[in-house]
């Protein structure tokens, strides 16, 4: 028995009522079956339109781009408040914009370069950043001495000796060696103090 016998004979069985069939006869003498096809026309008035928005937002992009870099709002900690700032990232270098303690607007700049491989590379926005948050040593008006850390602030003015001074400060779990020379810069590392010829 060949399988079209066997299907033949299995189907065979299956019978449909007499109401089915003429109602399959009638849906099919009746009615054709015409595939919907459906045209989309676009007015040349609105391909014009979206070619003008499209060059003229491309422009003023690369313009945006052209006057500060990428721009955003981050918190950071000045003399150990945190503090909202515009941050402006372009190329390795940063804009920092905020209000101080008194409300004066202050502008600061910065930035720099990495080497990896012996190749150097702009410094990425998260690097930028991670520098910022790095302890800063104040010279007041008034003649003392600050070191911050993010939301710490200490004075050091009397633990100077020989122009020297050494402070351990820990945050989060994160600590940081800084060795300050007086008036003449400061070093920092999260593995011990470094030696003041080291940085001169």
């Amino acid at each position: 028995m060949t399988d079209k016998e066997k299907f033949q004979r299995v189907f065979d069985k299956l019978h449909a009522s007499p109401d089915v069939l003429t109602e399959v006869l009638n849906m099919t003498t009746n009615e054709k079956v015409v595939p919907i096809r459906k045209k989309h026309f676009i007015s040349k008035v609105a391909v014009a339109i979206a070619a003008f928005v499209l060059v003229v937002g491309s422009g003023s992009a690369a313009y945006a781009m052209d006057l500060g870099g990428i721009q955003r709002i981050v918190q950071v900690w000045i003399h150990g408040d945190q503090t909202d700032a515009t941050f402006t990232v372009e190329n390795g270098s940063y804009t920092l914009d905020y209000k101080d303690a008194d409300g004066n607007d202050v502008h600061q700049e910065g930035g720099g370069v990495a080497y990896e491989n012996g190749v150097e590379r702009p410094l990425t926005d998260e690097e930028l950043l991670e520098e910022l948050s790095m302890p800063d040593v104040e010279y007041k008006e008034d003649g003392t001495v600050w070191v911050y850390y993010m939301d710490q602030k200490m004075e050091i003015t009397d633990k100077f000796e020989n122009d020297i001074c050494y402070v351990k400060l820990e945050v989060d779990g994160k600590t940081q060696y800084i060795t300050v020379k007086y008036q003449n810069g400061f070093a920092i590392s999260p593995h011990g103090y470094v030696q003041p010829s080291e940085f001169n």
